[in-house]
């Protein structure tokens, strides 16, 4: 077979090639941990316990289990592939993906992939943080007069407007340790809330009551739940970026160092809520937990409100990449002059896209399922196992061989059953829902 990859000079001409006295790489490893959080636990923290109960106990918790694990050796994998040529660091997922597969190949392979996890999440974002705003207020002015669902995801959405215009992950760093402080928060009001409320009255653990196929789809579905829940990978390497590197202490042992952070503190927020939750509401458990929740208020309250806050840096960290991409096609391809015109039209533009798809398709769980499986699983799940197998070639047989066919395997299971369960229940949905409500 004859490498497909390019020449280490072509690499080294690449927008990646490391520029030592480039001040946008002055990050910390802490960086990469709130980062990475951000970006990882969001939405679909509070869908896990909903994906438990298709699911059942024990399929659910090895599920769980087994792919947050996957999903740690594959984040290895990218940290490790960043620098994988002397000299040169792959800042963008597109850059490793020409190194792996060729100039032509590769961008075909890895760009769609990574756009409609980024995009993907942005929309479901977009939902998420209306539905909880409304839902806040609703707790916090009960004489108030309620607003439509739909004029919350607007005014959520005009908050992007003014972010948007931030220029690149070092500025939003504040806001991503915000929201990373607000993931663990609200994560654990959650399943603090589940554990003190204590099991709901003649709850039960048997599977959903449905048809056999519309079962089979919405356990596809929970798959897909599940498996966007991590979805920290498609910024993986523009994190990485931000990071200083040098012969003596490259950037893999700084970033490797804030992701394991980020994973204790994904599996301190993701195995309590997913397990207690399902625990105390069994098969009515909704598919936002927090929805279940009703008292103390003003906790349930505060827990919605930090979601939304989260959401905010979690919209902001995926949009980055998508904008740099915007405006480096605009100035080559539209020969539109760089500036401040630049930035506002392409970032405004790109908001007010995903605002109006989460606006008329606010199907938070189907969503999240149809984006976790089309998306997340290629770049968390099994993109970065085939381009280790391109670049690194184990030995045929070997253990890491072995590792990752499997991870390559099980990802394209996911990716196909999450996407006609996810896309099938949209369907369903739809049939049945009131749009602009």
């Amino acid at each position: 077979m004859v490498s497909t990859s390019p020449t280490t000079q072509e690499v080294a001409n690449s927008d990646g090639n490391w520029i030592e006295e480039d001040t946008s790489r002055r990050a910390k490893w802490w960086y990469s941990t709130f980062h990475i959080v951000t970006a990882m636990i969001g939405a679909g923290v509070l869908s896990l316990p909903y994906a438990m109960a298709y699911l059942g106990w024990g399929p659910g918790t090895l599920v769980l289990a087994i792919l947050w694990c996957m999903t740690l050796n594959t984040m290895w994998q990218m940290i490790q592939l960043h620098e994988c040529v002397p000299g040169t660091r792959f800042d963008r997922y597109i850059d490793l993906g020409r190194h792996a597969f060729g100039p032509k190949l590769g961008p075909w392979i890895v760009l769609p992939q990574q756009l409609i996890v980024q995009v993907g999440c942005d929309i479901v974002y977009m939902v998420t943080g209306g539905k909880c705003l409304k839902k806040f207020m609703e707790m916090a002015c009960t004489n108030c007069t309620q607003l439509k669902q739909s004029y919350w995801i607007l005014i959520f959405g005009g908050i992007h407007f003014f972010l948007s215009q931030l220029p690149n992950f070092n500025s939003v760093a504040g806001v991503s340790l915000a929201a990373a402080v607000m993931s663990l928060s609200y994560s654990t009001i959650a399943w603090v809330g589940c554990l003190a409320r204590g099991q709901i009255d003649n709850v039960s653990y048997t599977y959903k009551k449905t048809s056999s196929a519309d079962y089979m789809f919405r356990v596809f579905n929970a798959l897909g739940q599940i498996s966007s829940a991590f979805a920290g990978h498609a910024v993986a390497l523009e994190i990485q970026a931000t990071i200083p590197s040098n012969p003596e202490r490259p950037s893999k042992e700084t970033m490797w160092k804030g992701a394991l952070g980020a994973y204790f503190i994904n599996a301190i927020c993701y195995f309590p809520v997913a397990l207690i939750g399902y625990w105390a509401l069994g098969q009515d458990v909704d598919d936002n937990v927090l929805m279940n929740l009703k008292k103390p208020a003003w906790l349930i309250a505060s827990a919605n409100l930090m979601v939304v806050i989260h959401v905010i840096g979690s919209y902001q960290v995926y949009a980055m990449p998508v904008f740099a991409l915007l405006e480096r096609m605009m100035v080559k391809k539209m020969n539109f002059p760089p500036g401040i015109a630049l930035r506002l039209i392409a970032r405004s533009s790109y908001v007010a896209f995903t605002l109006f798809v989460g606006v008329t398709f606010p199907f938070f769980g189907d969503l999240l399922g149809f984006f976790g499986g089309f998306g997340f699983a290629p770049t968390s799940y099994f993109l970065p196992s085939i381009m280790w197998l391109v670049i690194k070639k184990p030995k045929r047989f070997s253990a890491k061989w072995i590792i990752n066919w499997s991870c390559i395997f099980v990802g394209v299971f996911i990716m196909l059953a999450s996407t006609i369960g996810g896309f099938r229940n949209i369907i369903a949905d739809a049939s049945t829902y009131t749009f602009y409500t």
